[in-house]
């Protein structure tokens, strides 16, 4: 097997669907780059592969040190080193961009074994519009950070797609109300396992749908594309700023609705654009 970083996905939960070419590879390789042991050996024992390998620990808190290991490793002994995350494709949401760029960097050869990947089998799944697509990992679990995120995307004309945890998915939904109330929303998960299921339906639907089934396991979470821009009338814009200048934003907004008889919902967002580009 001839030296370099082999980047290699893995199942994303049935194991019939690693591929003929990533067992090769996997089989072949003495090293093994990996976040958690247990989950790398757990998975190699189900396809049959020896467990009797190298293994190097590779995380966010270990990036640095163990990027510059694994790039020596190739270089002054001609290792063939698979990196592989616990599971789907590494780098999305994963550590090892970095890895990659030092490789490439010092002539490294790097080598892309195909698998699953559960941002592109959600979107699959979701029956959204895949023309445009963009991914944003992890929603954040505080919820300012969750609603600013949310926000940062208002106006971007493709699919939004977000990973999830089943814990936080509530949290999110009830965010994406705010946000987006209009919009169409997917729930995805457990991708090709025995219990896969994709719902969709405004923030709302799926709110009180989650509420009487709650989730269990990993979640792609996507918003669709909004299908027109809606302008909001220029007496809410001009009533909001003066209320925003002397009381906090939710008193500032609930006061807007009552004056102007305007939808909640759309001045909220205004109120964060106003209060957005006041930061700025």
């Amino acid at each position: 097997m001839k030296k370099g970083l082999y980047i290699v996905s893995t199942p994303i939960g049935n194991v019939k669907d690693i591929s003929y070419r990533a067992l090769e590879v996997l089989k072949s390789s003495e090293y093994i780059a990996c976040e958690d042991t247990r989950v790398t050996k757990k998975l190699f024992t189900l396809l049959g592969i020896n467990l009797n390998k190298k293994y190097i620990v590779y995380e966010d808190h270990n990036e640095e040190e163990k990027t510059q290991k694994i790039v020596d490793l190739i270089t002054f002994e001609n290792q063939a080193i698979c990196l592989v995350s616990d599971a789907g494709s590494p780098l999305i949401s994963d550590p090892g961009y970095k890895l990659v760029r030092k490789c490439r960097e010092q002539g490294i050869d790097v080598t892309v074994i195909p698998g699953c990947c559960a941002v592109i089998c959600g979107l699959q799944l979701s029956g959204l519009p895949s023309n445009r697509f963009l991914f944003a990992g992890f929603i954040p679990n505080r919820e300012k950070a969750r609603y600013e995120l949310f926000y940062e995307f208002l106006n971007i004309n493709a699919t939004l797609i977000f990973y999830e945890t089943a814990p936080r998915l509530l949290k999110s939904l009830n965010a994406l109300e705010k946000i987006f109330p209009d919009r169409e929303i997917a729930v995805a998960r457990e991708i090709t396992k025995i219990h896969e299921e994709c719902h969709n339906g405004k923030a709302s639907d799926l709110i009180t749908y989650f509420i009487n089934h709650p989730p269990k396991g990993e979640i792609v979470l996507m918003v669709a594309p909004a299908k027109e821009k809606k302008q909001i009338n220029q007496d809410v814009n001009s009533v909001l700023k003066e209320k925003l200048k002397i009381m906090p934003l939710k008193t500032a907004v609930s006061e807007t609705v009552k004056i102007c008889k305007a939808n909640k919902n759309e001045v909220y967002r205004l109120a964060l654009e106003i209060k957005n580009e006041i930061k700025s």
